[in-house]
């Protein structure tokens, strides 16, 4: 942590106190007090570390190629292109492929806390998508992942080894969280990086 930070973290604190105490007496402060520290930890909680994601490719593995979906893949152009990236043309090295999707959860199930249907429906963009490019030469195996794309993409690319990434999403317009998460992915991967933007189309 920066030292300029700890004063601020403090302050956060204590400022909510003391002026809870001069305006209503020492229980209003010791309830704004607990307020603030619960705001503080929550957001600590949020920060997500900015270290590196994944190893720097190594020209003498084999290449392996992680596609994330956020929606399922069927387009004949959008298979085309995760096609030539994994090299079944033969324009470069056969890759390894493995197909994430990340189950995002809805507001209502997240506050139910049932995570079914964005797994079911997770599930479902895998299997369309996982025989979209088998028509088009691409065998590949399929996993699913966390709701958060770039947390969903940290726990696989090491665990699968993968010197590529690509990230195909529907436009920021209709996905802002899909292009957030690719600007995150485009600064902290230390493998290859590629994002595919799909145009129209429903989530």
């Amino acid at each position: 942590m920066a030292p300029w930070k700890l004063p601020l973290l403090v302050l956060a604190i204590a400022v909510p106190i003391v002026l809870g105490i001069l305006a209503a007496g020492p229980g209003l402060g010791l309830a704004l007090g607990a307020l603030a520290g619960v705001a503080v930890v929550w957001i600590a909680v949020r920060m997500r570390p900015r270290a590196g994601i994944g190893e720097l490719p190594d020209p003498a593995v084999r290449r392996r190629l992680l596609v994330v979906v956020s929606r399922p893949v069927e387009d004949p152009v959008t298979t085309a292109a995760i096609a030539a990236e994994a090299g079944v043309d033969g324009g470069r090295d056969l890759a390894e492929v493995m197909i994430l999707a990340p189950a995002r959860i809805g507001f209502l199930d997240r506050w139910a806390s049932d995570l079914e249907p964005a797994r079911r429906e997770a599930q479902r963009t895998l299997v369309m998508s996982v025989a979209s490019l088998a028509k088009v030469g691409v065998v590949a195996e399929a996993r699913v992942g966390d709701e958060d794309i770039v947390q969903a993409v940290e726990d696989l690319v090491g665990s699968f080894r993968a010197t590529e990434v690509l990230l195909v999403t529907a436009s920021d317009e209709e996905d802002p969280a899909a292009a957030a998460a690719a600007e995150e992915l485009s600064d902290r991967l230390r493998t290859g990086f590629l994002r595919l933007v799909v145009e129209g189309g429903e989530e």
